[in-house]
């Protein structure tokens, strides 16, 4: 659901933020983020006024708006307008994800305590692993 450039639409954007920045172990409620954009910000929010940007049945919040919402949720307020931006912060906001699950996290661990060549065979190995569980599912293959 982008725009006609195909640059993601600010709903889809806030969606994405709902789903990623989790503190609580869980999404925010609207409500809560309603009430956090009130406190941080200079204007008020409502749970409803939230829902509707995030469902995109609202797509034109004030400069205050967006500055609230990307203090609550601690990314750039440039995230939402900026393609580079919002990549870079997605980015950051996957490796986030993906460390909350503990398996992904004790990996990472565990490569932390080896030296630099063992980094690398680790890197080689979990590459062969992807290669064949990629022919194996027919997925096509990873963009370098």
């Amino acid at each position: 659901m982008g725009t006609r450039d195909s640059t993601p639409s600010l709903a889809v954007k806030l969606d994405k933020l709902f789903k990623s920045v989790q503190p609580l172990s869980r999404e925010y409620t609207h409500e809560e983020v309603a009430k956090g954009c009130t406190e941080l910000g200079d204007g008020t929010f409502s749970k409803t006024y939230v829902w509707q940007l995030r469902t995109g049945q609202r797509d034109n919040p004030t400069k205050r708006h967006l500055e609230a919402l990307a203090a609550f949720f601690g990314v750039p307020v440039a995230y939402f307008f900026d393609d580079e931006t919002s990549e870079r912060v997605d980015s950051q906001l996957a490796l986030v994800a993906a460390l909350r699950n503990a398996d992904i996290r004790n990996i990472t661990l565990r490569a932390m305590e080896l030296d630099d060549s063992g980094r690398k065979s680790m890197a080689r190995i979990i590459e062969e692993i992807t290669r064949m569980q990629r022919a194996t599912e027919r997925l096509p293959p990873a963009s370098s």
